[in-house]
Order: structure tokens, then C-alpha cells, then sequence
């Protein structure tokens, strides 16, 4: 026969035991909180404020108006003015704008040739959102009182650049390469000293004549292997099955997703300094990369987040990773025009990797 005596013992017992574990009452509360907020504030489909450039040849006061009236929109936010096409196109390719607008000379005798469309968009055509949102522009009534409303056709020709089958697999299996890394290389890392500790290998480290940071790059290594091989496999998946170009150097996507391991593998460690057993390392390493999948642009477009949002992400290695890898494979770019995201990861590995060693010696103190 049960006896809800001691049912009821064992269940006060695990619950004074819960009460005790600080981290897991924080990831019951947190995870709901979360959730809750990073769906119902910071993610929006609805894209707003795309980076815009803008080429005004036109230099009218036709043209200056239809600018407001797209500003006025808030689905673009016009970053700057361009003196050539190929400025805008350079932008694009290193992502530091999404639409490109071209005015023609002619603007105003355009507006009333309904056979052609007045100005054109110059789109990265690499996620579907950004695409869907530009061609609403094209649907986008203009009427000034001093001109006629165009009767028939668009008011813009939409030139999509990197994707032109419109694919979504386009943007998604080099999105899924960062969001794998971080995955793998979080979890991994952050038990490996916990599982150490658990074992009782630890004393015997502490008692070899190893030092720190010969202990915790040992112990990163063959997560970099592991991290390769997995950037190896989905690149050929990708390429097999879903005929995924990587358009940039083979070269600069391999250091790109070495320095991104690194910055995974070193957060990885941080946690497993902080966590006192391996369920807590894991219940970090959750609690990461939630936000991470979310917030870097992988699933939701990046621009269309609120700031409190975008601040957010930008400390977060996916977010710099996500930017690297589809600039590299899908717009063509070098190492070089996509620097600055390279250089915010290696200094994220720097820092957390400091941590981790400097927490690890006190544990040892």
C-alpha cells in the first residue's frame, strides 16, 4: 500500500532541495519572462526601419517628396545618399544596408509614362521578409497636387540581388551553421569542467604540473575539430541537396567560423566555472542561446526589433556570426568589408575567456 506519509516526505524533500538551488528556481521564473517578452516586444515580422541608401539623380521636388513619403512609411530609414549605383551596391554586399533607391534623371516624365515605372529599388534579396516588404513600396500610391497619381504600372522596378530564385533555403542553411555552433560548442564546453569536477578528475589536474590556461586550451581544442566538421557537413549538405553557393572565399568562411567556435567554446567555459553541476551548466547554456536564436536574426528579421532588442543581440556572437557567414556565402563579401564583425567576436573570446581562467584559479584558491 502507498503511504502518502512518506510520499509527502519525499515530496517536501525535493521541494526544500529546489528552494536551494537558486539557478533552477531563476530558470523557472526566467524562461516564462522571457519568452513572453522577446515574442510579444521584440519579435515583429512586421519589418520596420530598413537601412536605406538612397542615389537622388533627379534632385527634384518630386523626388524629395516621394523620400518623405517613404520615410513617412517607417518601412525604410534612409541612411545616407549615394553619387553612383555602385556605391549602393558595395553596401549591400557588406550588409550595411538592405535597400538601395535609385531615382532617374528623368523622374518627373517617368511619373507619367504609365508603361514604365518611375524609380527602381535595389533590394538583398537573401531573406524573403526584406524582399516582401520592398515590393509593398512598389504598391505604394503617390499623388502630389501638382502631378497626376500614375494610372497604370509600378512606381518602382524591383532588382533583387543574391537570390534570384527567391529561395528562403538561400537564407536559412547559412543561418543554421551559427545557430548549430552555438548549440554544440555552448553545451559541450560548459559541463566539461563541471563533468570534471563531478568525476573527481579535477584533483587530479590540480595536482599535475598543468597550468590554467594550458588546462582550458586543451580542453577547447577538439570542440574547434568538432566545430570544422560540423561546418564542413552543412556546407556540403547544402550544397548537395539545397545547391547553397557560397560565393566568397571557402577560406573566409572557415576563419569566420573559427573565431565564432572560439567565442562559443570560451562562453562555454565561463559557465562551467559559475555552474556547480552539470544540470546548472546546461540550464546556462539554455538560458543563452533562447535570446541567441531569436535576437540574431536568424528567424526574425533584425531590423523589424524594437532598440532595447537590437542592443540586446549586439552582444551576442550569433548576431555577428549571422552576418559574417550570409555576407561571405550568399552576397560575396571579403573578411576585409566585414571586419568589424569579425574583430567584436574575437574581442567577445578575449573577454570571456579572461573570465573563465580567472574564475577557474579562484576555485583552485
Amino acid at each position: 500500500m502507498m503511504s502518502f506519509s512518506r510520499l509527502f516526505a519525499v515530496f517536501r524533500k525535493e521541494v526544500w532541495q529546489l528552494k536551494r538551488d537558486r539557478l533552477t528556481i531563476a530558470m523557472i521564473l526566467g524562461i516564462p519572462i522571457i519568452q513572453i517578452l522577446l515574442f510579444g516586444y521584440a519579435i515583429n515580422t512586421d519589418i520596420r526601419s530598413i537601412p536605406t541608401l538612397v542615389l537622388n539623380q533627379s534632385h527634384t521636388q518630386l523626388s524629395r517628396d516621394l523620400l518623405s513619403d517613404l520615410e513617412a512609411s517607417q518601412v525604410i530609414q534612409i541612411k545616407g545618399y549615394a553619387t553612383h549605383i555602385q556605391e549602393i551596391e558595395t553596401k549591400l554586399r557588406q550588409g550595411k544596408i538592405s535597400i538601395g533607391i535609385v531615382i532617374p534623371p528623368d523622374f518627373e516624365r517617368r511619373l507619367q509614362d504609365n508603361e514604365r515605372s518611375a524609380a527602381q529599388l535595389l533590394v538583398d534579396g537573401s531573406d524573403p521578409i526584406i524582399l516582401g516588404a520592398a515590393k509593398l513600396l512598389t504598391a505604394m500610391p503617390y499623388h502630389h497636387h501638382s502631378h497626376p497619381p500614375k494610372q497604370r504600372g509600378k512606381l518602382f522596378d524591383v532588382r533583387h540581388y543574391y537570390n534570384p530564385e527567391k529561395r528562403s533555403s538561400m537564407n536559412t542553411i547559412p543561418g543554421l551553421i551559427g545557430v548549430i555552433l552555438t548549440m554544440t560548442m555552448v553545451i559541450f564546453t560548459s559541463i566539461s569542467l563541471v563533468r570534471e569536477r563531478e568525476r573527481g578528475n579535477l584533483e587530479l589536474l590540480i595536482n599535475t604540473p598543468i597550468t590554467t590556461n594550458e588546462l582550458m586550451l586543451g580542453k577547447m581544442l577538439p570542440y574547434v575539430l568538432i566545430g570544422f566538421f560540423q561546418v564542413s557537413l552543412i556546407l556540403l549538405l547544402g550544397h548537395l541537396i539545397f545547391e547553397i553557393p557560397v560565393r566568397g572565399q571557402l577560406s573566409d568562411v572557415y576563419i569566420a567560423a573559427l573565431v565564432f567556435v572560439a567565442a562559443n567554446l570560451t562562453l562555454g567555459l565561463l559557465f562551467s566555472t559559475l555552474a556547480n553541476s552539470q544540470l546548472q551548466a546546461l540550464q546556462m547554456a539554455i538560458f543563452i542561446m533562447l535570446p541567441s536564436i531569436l535576437l540574431s536574426g536568424f528567424m526574425f528579421p533584425f531590423d523589424g526589433m524594437p532598440q532595447l532588442a537590437q542592443w540586446i543581440a549586439e552582444i551576442l556572437p550569433l548576431t555577428h556570426f549571422e552576418r559574417l557567414i550570409r555576407g561571405i556565402m550568399l552576397r560575396g563579401a571579403n573578411l576585409h568589408e566585414l571586419l568589424a564583425e569579425l574583430l567584436i567576436l574575437i574581442g567577445f573570446t578575449l573577454l570571456t575567456l579572461t573570465l573563465a581562467i580567472k574564475r577557474f584559479r579562484k576555485r583552485l584558491d
